[in-house]
């Protein structure tokens, strides 16, 4: 990677923003830097620097006066001051690896009261709490993990932002299972994505292979013959299919006295210790009682939904919503002999739409993007006492507190998971209350 000199610029960093990098200045212009922490100084190299831009982005390749919080980087592929003296881009992943972890926490708790602020209107202090049996080092915890193939077969990632594919030969955010199938061995040479997952029941792990476009069948089965161990597969995103090759097409997941089916491909949450801090978290923040009427929104294979139906009892009901067929397949398996459970499969809006149901608890975990408006609308129109709101973006979630502030409902308790240790991401769960004089919000 040559360096134009004309690139290179040395900065004063201030705030921390949503996404991942701090903020800087240079005449006037706003500059988005990764890799820094407010108030140090630093050397960067610009990485989208178009006059015509609104602001610009950097990647620190120098720093000129240390931050106290600055630490030697976990993941040496993932140090942009390391791939900065090689002359490379550093795997994208892992960007506040140079914090001390409870610095990372502080900065994601002033990320998330900024977007409160700014998106909701709300003034309020956020803590960030770490997983109670996290590692000391914030490793290992993944069990979950992506990967592309450069194009001499092996295991890659790619840098922030950028098409370049850096190999890999190590994952440390991944649960140990995961590194000792040593994928970056295998020779995948005709295969475009690998996805690896591991389950936290009895069964190995599970290889997903996505074929290059006119990969030959004989270079699948070469690389299919060099995976010995883990269930492999075959799937097809575009049409969303999974080819059992070996093993199983799925992964026995254990919460509490519940196991899950996830399918290869379905969602689940990434961190080990995820799935039980979340489900008691939605519990102890709704206190469900025998005979409520529920309804788990955007629900998966159902985590919460099976909780949430123990709690109501079989005098009580749940509604559990998703929009993915493979999801709510599973949910069907997962949830069998709970009688007071209605999955359906659809938009959350649109079912509740057609549904118009009446309801005393809702539980709302939808993707990235939020809920948006049209749910939420469904939802307070459904008449609930409260509604648990499980989020893994601060900026969507606040956007989304805010239409029920329009309604005149109440933010009450929120509570910040560091669910992603080394990155920017953080996960929440809130309880959202109707105010007196509450209403349907309008556009």
């Amino acid at each position: 990677m040559s360096i134009d000199p004309s690139e290179i610029l040395d900065l004063t960093i201030g705030p921390v923003a949503h996404g991942g990098h701090c903020v800087a200045r240079h005449e006037g212009r706003v500059i988005f830097v990764r890799h820094a922490l407010p108030g140090e100084r630093v050397r960067v190299r610009l990485t989208e620097h178009d006059d015509g831009a609104s602001f610009w982005r950097a990647d620190v390749i120098e720093v000129l006066e240390a931050s106290e919080h600055r630490v030697n980087h976990p993941w040496p592929l993932a140090d942009a001051l390391l791939a900065a003296h090689r002359g490379a881009a550093p795997v994208g992943g892992a960007e506040f690896g140079h914090i001390a972890l409870p610095a990372q926490r502080q900065l994601k708790g002033t990320v998330f009261s900024e977007q409160l602020r700014r998106l909701a209107g709300i003034d309020r202090t956020v803590e960030v709490e770490a997983v109670p049996d996290e590692t000391p080092n914030g490793l290992r915890w993944r069990t979950r993990a992506s990967f592309a193939v450069d194009p001499d077969g092996h295991l890659a990632m790619h840098a922030h932002r950028s098409d370049e594919l850096i190999p890999v030969a190590e994952m440390p955010l991944a649960v140990d299972a995961i590194n000792e199938l040593h994928l970056w061995t295998v020779n995948f040479t005709g295969i475009q994505r690998v996805e690896v997952a591991v389950g936290s029941a009895d069964g190995p792990p599970l290889v997903l292979l996505v074929p290059a476009p006119g990969a030959r069948r004989k270079q699948t089965a070469a690389v299919i013959h060099q995976l010995d161990g883990p269930s492999v597969a075959l799937w097809d995103p575009d049409k969303g299919t999974i080819e059992r090759v070996r093993g199983r097409t799925w992964l026995a997941e254990t919460v509490g006295s519940q196991t899950y089916r996830i399918t290869g491909d379905g969602f689940w949450q990434i961190h080990r210790g995820a799935p039980s801090l979340l489900m008691n978290a939605v519990l102890d923040g709704l206190d469900l009682q025998p005979g409520e009427r529920a309804a788990d929104l955007y629900s998966g294979a159902g985590l919460f939904t099976a909780p949430i139906a123990d709690a109501v009892g079989e005098t009580g009901s749940v509604l559990a919503v998703e929009g993915s067929s493979g999801a709510s397949r599973d949910a069907k398996r997962n949830l069998h002999g709970r009688t007071q459970v209605d999955i359906v499969q659809g938009k959350v809006d649109r079912v509740l739409g057609e549904r118009k149901p009446d309801l005393d608890v809702v539980v709302l975990d939808p993707p990235r993007a939020g809920a948006g408006q049209a749910a939420i609308t469904e939802v307070i129109a459904a008449g609930p006492r409260a509604v648990g709101y499980v989020s893994c973006d601060p900026a969507s979630f606040s956007r989304d507190v805010g239409y029920f502030q329009q309604a005149g409902w109440e933010l009450d308790s929120l509570r910040v998971f560091d669910l992603y240790p080394h990155t920017h991401h953080m996960e929440s769960f809130a309880v959202l209350r109707p105010g007196r004089g509450s209403e349907t919000p309008t556009s």
